[in-house]
């Protein structure tokens, strides 16, 4: 279990340059799987769910070369084969991404075999959505002791899905399955995040025939064959409001490249709410603190084109010293809360609601679940020792050292290596003062 010592209370100072979404980076893998021909993907972050999709692929049969440097992937989906049960578990515990393998392996192999899923302990992730969506497409799903078979003796064919609520995974499910289905498929309250859409780039330039409608409704029009794809992927838009958000609660000034501003017009508006400033560049976003007192703000997560629920934890750091009363309201998972203990050990005022504050009713107001959040501020930070709980929670908690009094002691941190690539590396950059333990 990796740690990190921090000498808190510095501004961070300096640039950061991003690469690939890992929301995007590990689909767009599993898409390769659906060509007859090898695919070139530019800007692959050097992630750990980077290098488990890989390790499967690999165990699929998929030949797959990574620059680390230059972020150059290239997959070879030639000699596609089935693969052992027990390798597949062994690689895939500490990712939630196999599930979106069922769909291509059921059109190269006729079966595949998902085990138990992985991933931040955030919230519910049903994957019967997936399941549901692939028996749509003709799948015939069979659950065993060590996972779920999935095999499609009659071939998948396209179908009329609906989702209860626009799941990301589910729509990226749907696209991967009904591409080369017989038929076209009709999926509506579809996720439309710029993640979705730059898979759906992709898939087009593989040969896929897909439409997308204002009113979340996707129809795809399934074709006989998909070819490789060449495509640089989109930037990763939580890593650099990650960055942003370190910016504000160190008092720092953070360039961000590689960051666009269309794609994150939603943040920008808040970051300026609460009093941070930015530039936008050709080739970026300047972060900074705008060296008076913070702002309060009240914030509603909600799927694209709302705040993203990633967004809001390492702003939450920035938010202890706001001057008021912040509330954020989380919509789209019911147990993102959990990091605030934290925070509150080291000196913030955070009180955790079961009611929706701050915003329009949600589907957690009637279900019990702690989903709201007030945020007193302005409040002093010290150290603290400290367990990284999940991802961004544990982004959330560096920044929250970094800004804190004191030396701080963060463990498990081994965990934010799943979607931030080089971020110790990065910290250096950035003049933060650290001891690194692997």
């Amino acid at each position: 279990m990796s740690q990190i010592t921090i000498n808190g209370g510095k501004p961070l100072i300096g640039r950061v340059d991003l690469k690939g979404a890992k929301n995007l980076v590990t689909k767009a893998m599993v898409a390769a799987l659906l060509g007859e021909t090898k695919s070139i993907l530019l800007d692959v972050p050097n992630i750990s769910d980077v290098e488990v999709v890989a390790r499967l692929l690999e165990l699929h049969g998929v030949k797959v070369e990574h620059d680390p440097f230059t972020g150059n992937m290239t997959l070879d989906p030639s000699n596609v084969e089935q693969a052992r049960i027990v390798d597949i578990d062994t690689h895939a515990g500490s990712s939630r991404i196999p599930i979106l393998f069922c769909g291509p392996l059921l059109h190269r192999l006729g079966e595949a075999f998902i085990p138990g899923l992985g991933g931040c302990e955030i919230g519910d992730r049903p994957v019967d959505f997936h399941f549901d969506v692939l028996r749509s497409f003709g799948a015939v799903i069979e659950k065993l002791s060590t996972g779920t078979r999935l095999s499609a003796p009659d071939g998948l064919r396209g179908a009329r899905i609906s989702l209860p609520y626009p799941s990301v995974g589910a729509t990226e499910q749907v696209l991967l399955t009904a591409t080369i289905a017989e038929g076209v498929t009709e999926l509506t309250g579809a996720a439309i995040e710029p993640e979705i859409i730059d898979l759906i780039s992709i898939l087009q330039k593989m040969g896929a025939v897909i439409s997308v409608d204002t009113d979340r409704v996707i129809r795809i029009e399934g074709v006989k064959k998909l070819k490789g794809f060449t495509h640089r992927a989109l930037f990763d838009r939580n890593e650099a409001a990650s960055w942003a958000a370190a910016a504000l609660a160190t008092e720092g000034d953070i360039f961000v490249g590689g960051a666009s501003q269309v794609e994150m017009m939603t943040f920008l508006n808040i970051y300026r709410k609460v009093g941070g400033q930015f530039e936008i560049e050709d080739d970026g976003i300047r972060f900074y603190h705008p060296g008076s007192p913070l702002q309060p703000v009240v914030i509603q997560t909600d799927v694209h084109p709302g705040f993203m629920t990633d967004w809001q934890q390492p702003l939450v750091v920035a938010l202890t010293q706001a001057q008021g009363l912040s509330i954020v309201h989380e919509t789209v998972y019911e147990n993102r809360f959990g990091f605030t203990d934290a925070l509150n050990q080291m000196g913030a005022k955070i009180q955790i609601y079961r009611e929706c504050l701050g915003g329009n009713p949600c589907r957690f107001g009637q279900r019990n679940f702690n989903h709201s959040a007030v945020v007193s501020g302005p409040t002093p930070l010290h150290a603290a020792d400290i367990r990284v709980p999940d991802l961004r929670g544990g982004f959330s908690h560096v920044v929250a050292a970094l800004a804190a009094e004191g030396t701080s002691n963060v463990s498990n941190v081994q965990l934010i290596s799943r979607g931030y690539e080089r971020f110790i590396t990065k910290l250096g950059d950035l003049g933060a003062d650290f001891e690194f333990k692997a």
